[in-house]
């Protein structure tokens, strides 16, 4: 008894260790990485104290919310914990939040510094309801001296008209290349994580410029494996290795059709569906400097006509094979077409 007791004191012992990703979230608006642009514009704001109600929109995990929260923090500085209301996509987003959560947030007195206003986070807030968006219209409007609306969301068509034209819109680009890579090596100088050039060029490729999925796949690697190569990526995201798929895109351009089936089935055997191959296929082509401008056109369109017939249930290696006939039909000569 003894000794169970003293493995749970140690176990209470150890230090809690954060995600990386919560880990190294930036905290002021200069250590947010890429739109700089636009986070420039935030800046300004943060400066002046003056701020409007906005609206963020883009893709996940490039910052949004994170730059919402930046702002908030140098805006109203030690006041942040009482002038900061924040709903998340987890909460109730229908009309009874609004009436109550965020009117009675926005009527409540809070001392803030001279100038400064409460603020109002909605993250996802494309996913209110309708009901939801017509009363926050008019919390909006009523509340205007003492509340600022900050809307983080991925569409901004989502958000009804009225809503908008109350609002600054901001929208973030996602990042480039060059950025996830400068924030992944200083993740791992700091975590002292092991790692080749192919690694982070393979966390690269599967993030697809989203920050998070890139140093979560990082932080996932590292765990499993104790090394960032490009193969233990790949079995960590568990999709298809591009290299693959750049041998088989380079049959079809030769016309090889049994070289790019061979290749196809490969892929297949290893138990991956229809649309980790389709996409990965197409994240290839756009990336793939050894294709031609407009054959990588015809070969984009090709890929999306696929992508939508998987999309509707079709998904099938007849469809994979049709796909890869019509992209060896595309890398064939003219004059070996039969008239």
């Amino acid at each position: 008894m003894a000794s169970s007791t003293s493995k749970a004191n140690n176990a209470s012992d150890v230090p809690y260790e954060l995600p990386w990703v919560e880990k190294y979230r930036p905290h002021i608006l200069d250590d947010v990485v890429g739109n700089s642009d636009t986070i420039e514009r935030l800046k300004v704001i943060a400066r002046d104290g003056n701020c409007p109600h906005i609206i963020i929109s883009g893709m996940p995990g490039i910052g949004k919310t994170t730059s919402i929260h930046c702002l908030a923090h140098q805006l109203l500085g030690d006041a942040y914990k009482e002038g900061v209301l924040e709903l998340n996509a987890s909460d109730e987003r229908g009309i009874d939040v609004v009436r109550n959560k965020i009117k009675t947030f926005a009527q409540k007195k809070v001392t803030l510094p001279a100038g400064r206003h409460k603020i109002v986070i909605l993250d996802e807030a494309d996913s209110m309801t309708a009901g939801a968006q017509q009363a926050l219209r008019r919390t909006m409007e009523i509340y205007s001296n003492t509340t600022r609306f900050c809307l983080a969301c991925n569409m901004s068509n989502k958000i009804i008209e009225p809503i908008q034209s109350r609002c600054a819109i901001l929208r973030y680009a996602k990042l480039r290349d060059h950025e996830i890579l400068a924030r992944l090596m200083t993740i791992c100088d700091d975590e002292k994580v092991k790692y080749d050039d192919d690694g982070l060029a393979a966390l690269i490729f599967t993030s697809e410029g989203d920050m998070r999925q890139a140093i979560n796949n990082l932080q996932s690697t590292q765990a499993g494996f104790g090394f960032v190569n490009g193969e233990n990526v790949f079995k960590v995201c568990d999709q298809p290795h591009p290299i693959l798929v750049q041998a088989m895109l380079k049959a079809c351009m030769k016309n090889d059709i049994n070289t790019a089936m061979d290749k196809l089935n490969s892929l297949w055997g290893q138990g991956y569906s229809a649309i980790d191959i389709v996409v990965t296929i197409f994240r290839v082509v756009k990336t793939f400097d050894e294709i031609p401008e407009y054959t990588k056109l015809e070969f984009m369109k090709d890929v999306g006509f696929t992508h939508m017939r998987v999309l509707e249930g079709v998904g099938t290696i007849i469809q994979l094979a049709g796909l890869v006939s019509r992209l060896c039909r595309r890398g064939m000569k003219p004059d070996l077409f039969i008239v």
